[in-house]
């Protein structure tokens, strides 16, 4: 099965078959695409040779181009004359099918006096199509923008060239160990799953700094470097899962239950079967009741990677710039495999696009450019976004909430009493105390409409009048005491609470079921926000 790239390579032969004039490549891998854009041209019968500010007309390997066999100069280091070496071709000066892929052209046909580079451009996607097959002639544009002036949008065809699937990750750790002659005592699958989500270059570079620091290629180092390079991006942030996984999250039975069932989605007999795949779920409701916990604990359960998808972290200040960095995330998490994408606060994230923010348009485009990943990807991201405020979200961009785009959306209420006993039992051992000297039950019963986060400060509070009473031992009734002194969100948000509750009432399905008997408290429990 040919590789992410080999496909869009082949994609790109058939424009060149089809006479497409001009086509817009976005990547910010020149060197790694320029090596597909040969194949491509070779494989449609076209001669490739390259343009940039720097070298002029070179072919793949660097040589200059300026002068084949005593023939005049095929075009100089400025764009004009490469647009007229173009031009004379397409003529039929030499009977040749030639590919053009320029390197630096957007700089050029931007911003005042672009109209002189920009027009030759413009004349030339008009008049290419319909040179002679012998002497037809074709642009690829190769720039880490996918801002098409709008003069060329009618004459343009945009490619966004993928990352580096497991399969190509595959050949470039090949390539390494053969070179080498190493090793990699059965730890090959790791190698590449620890390298997925990378770009070619910096695939490259982990493993070479692997080879560096262990003379071998180490999945650890690897994994470590990843997470740095993914880190420096900007793009996504890497978060570290949380150790015991659900087992240690209290409450929220509604959501383990319906995890617990999909568990096994990602399997190949699940695709064998003909089980469709996850999309993700949507967990809204009140603030500081473990909505943002959740996708931690799932990470250590599936053993997978957890990243945050930050909306408001995408933004750039040049134009053009915040929807080139969504992208570029987007794509990443789609070369990850399976994988956990957290979208904390979606409905703020999301604002700008629902509220008529004066930001020019990006955070609309943003939220149509997330919609449609969400709807049509078939990548193995398993997508948890968070909300606290829901209304905005149905009142402004319904389309958010459709089937298709979420599996499931789960209504998180304060917690239960079950669910309290639970999240105080988890404090106390965090603090290193243990709760059988305390009445879990009392504190329960008079935390009514307490948020996981504020049954969690309790503890803390409490020990700070016990260790100013003479750093004596906790007691029920220091808990108590603390728990006097807060006023719940329940309380101070009492009005949009119970909207909240009522939205949900019909269209979210309950985090949690029902007050049960109170059972043991697992082992560091914990929920917090």
């Amino acid at each position: 099965m040919p590789t992410r790239s080999q496909a869009e390579a082949t994609n790109v032969s058939a424009l060149l078959r089809a006479r497409t004039a001009v086509i817009w490549i976005v990547t910010s891998e020149e060197a790694r695409v320029e090596g597909y854009l040969a194949e491509a041209a070779a494989a449609a019968g076209y001669v490739c040779r390259f343009w940039d500010c720097g070298q002029g007309v070179t072919d793949l390997a660097g040589k200059p181009q300026d002068g084949i066999e005593g023939r005049p100069l095929i075009g100089g280091r400025s764009i004009e004359d490469t647009f007229a070496a173009i031009q004379q071709r397409s003529l039929g000066s030499y009977t040749e099918r030639g590919v053009w892929v320029l390197r630096d052209l957007p700089p050029w046909i931007s911003g005042p006096g672009s109209q002189l580079t920009l027009r030759p451009l413009r004349n030339l996607a008009r008049s290419l199509p319909g040179t002679p097959k012998e002497v037809a002639q074709a642009i690829i544009v190769l720039t880490p923008s996918a801002e098409v002036p709008p003069e060329l949008l009618g004459h343009v065809v945009v490619v966004e060239w993928p990352q580096p699937d497991r399969d190509e990750v595959a050949g470039i750790l090949d390539r390494l160990v053969k070179a080498y002659d190493l090793n990699l005592n059965g730890q090959r699958d790791s190698c590449i799953d620890a390298a997925v989500g990378l770009s070619g270059s910096e695939v490259q570079a982990v493993y070479s700094k692997s080879l560096v620091q262990t003379k071998t290629i180490d999945p650890a180092v690897v994994s470590r470097e990843k997470k740095r390079v993914i880190a420096k991006s900007g793009v996504l942030e890497w978060i570290d899962p949380l150790p015991g996984g659900l087992a240690n999250v209290g409450g929220l039975d509604g959501v383990k239950t319906w995890i617990a069932k999909r568990a096994c989605a990602f399997t190949a007999a699940a695709r064998a079967f003909g089980l469709p795949a996850l999309k993700g779920i949507l967990l809204a409701g009140i603030s500081g009741c473990g909505k943002s916990f959740t996708p931690k604990a799932l990470a250590w359960d599936w053993r997978c990677p957890l990243v945050r998808l930050d909306f408001g972290a995408l933004k750039g200040k040049f134009v053009g710039e915040s929807e080139g960095r969504l992208r570029k995330a987007l794509n990443t998490i789609d070369s990850l495999g399976p994988c956990i994408v957290l979208v904390d606060e979606i409905e703020k994230a999301l604002a700008g696009a629902t509220q008529g923010a004066a930001d020019g348009g990006v955070s609309a485009d943003a939220l149509g450019t997330f919609l449609s990943w969400m709807n049509d990807r078939t990548s193995q991201a398993f997508v948890i976004a968070t909300a606290n405020d829901i209304s905005s979200i149905t009142s402004n961009a319904p389309e958010l909430l459709r089937k298709g785009r979420f599996d499931e959306i789960f209504f998180v209420d304060t917690p239960t009493v079950a669910e309290r006993t639970q999240i105080v039992a988890a404090t106390l051992r965090s603090f290193k105390r243990q709760p059988d000297s305390i009445d879990l039950q009392a504190i329960a019963q008079r935390t009514d409409t307490f948020t996981g986060a504020e049954l969690a400060s309790l503890v803390p509070e409490a020990l700070f009048t016990a260790f100013a009473d003479g750093e004596r031992e906790l007691t029920t009734a220091d808990l108590l005491q603390a728990a006097e002194g807060v006023v719940p969100l329940a309380q101070t948000a009492s009005e949009k609470i119970a909207s909240l509750r009522a939205w949900a009432k019909t269209r979210a399905r309950a985090a949690t079921t029902a007050d049960k008997k109170v059972v043991e408290a697992p082992a560091q429990v914990l929920d917090i926000d």
